[in-house]
């Protein structure tokens, strides 16, 4: 079996909408991860969530799992805040939300995704000035996550959702144009689906600074469930030599658990090929 090691999406709370799993505070969410056969959560929060650090930590201990990532992406949806933003106190809000954030992972031993909160490039915006003011305040976040041992993984979404990193060749660009210590590549295979050629060579592309992996079929349903070919995706993890998470992050259907289960035995079946 391969090094990898299985997580699943949870959050406090969601809407049926929203492709997480598991619904409730952070250590049932633990214990039901560990139930269905899971290594870990990532936790969906906002940056000020009153976490129970002693008692996560307790559960954590108990039950085998732990959680590997906070998830950024309500400081944009809920809190209106995103890194390249044209005003400035809507940044340095961003900014300082992020830095909560990074302070949260490192209390939970965990690293972060950035996905939602970098912001959108506006129409007819120079895209480089964008960029490098993303980079300007990366570089910052990133040396803050980096001191407290947290690292920073940019999410590659889908063209239809997004402007700016909507391929991993874009996303790697960006990466190698500005040099970024700390600052590693999210794919997610659903995201893939939509904006990637091939995702086998876009996984390829990534080799050495691939950091974080969702996963979900074409349909955004449980993996194994639709087209997409997971061996193919497998093989493309192994051959980079990818250390790093299998998380499932996938609409609820039929319902959470039943697809936490589904997706759980189907990869631990390839995995096991």
């Amino acid at each position: 079996m391969k090094p990898w090691r299985l997580a699943v999406s949870s959050a406090d709370e969601a809407p049926a909408t929203a492709p997480i799993l598991l619904h409730g505070d952070i250590c049932s969410n633990l214990r039901a991860a560990a139930s269905l056969g899971y290594d870990a959560i990532e936790v969906h929060t906002r940056e000020d969530a009153a976490l129970d650090y002693p008692a996560i930590e307790q559960t954590m201990h108990e039950w085998g799992t732990k959680v590997c990532m906070v998830i950024t992406g309500r400081l944009n949806t809920e809190g209106r805040c995103n890194l390249i933003d044209d005003t400035p106190y809507v940044v340095r809000a961003a900014m300082d939300g992020m830095k909560q954030y990074i302070d949260m992972a490192q209390q939970l031993h965990a690293d972060l995704v950035i996905g939602w909160v970098k912001g959108n490039i506006p129409p007819g915006g120079k895209r480089g000035k964008y960029l490098d003011r993303l980079a300007k305040n990366l570089r910052e976040l990133a040396g803050y996550g980096g001191e407290r041992n947290v690292k920073l993984n940019l999410e590659v979404i889908n063209r239809y959702e997004v402007n700016l990193f909507t391929t991993a060749a874009e996303t790697m660009e960006f990466l190698e144009h500005y040099q970024i210590e700390n600052c590693y590549v999210h794919l997610d295979t659903f995201h893939m689906g939509i904006s990637e050629c091939d995702p086998a060579a876009a996984i390829r592309r990534c080799k050495g600074k691939l950091g974080y992996m969702h996963l979900a079929d074409n349909s955004r349903c449980y993996p194994g469930s639709g087209q997409l070919d997971f061996q193919k995706i497998l093989g493309s993890l192994s051959e980079i030599a990818y250390n790093g998470y299998l998380s499932v992050e996938c609409l609820p259907e039929p319902d959470g658990w039943t697809a936490a289960e589904r997706a759980a035995a189907y990869l631990k079946n390839l995995l096991e090929k």
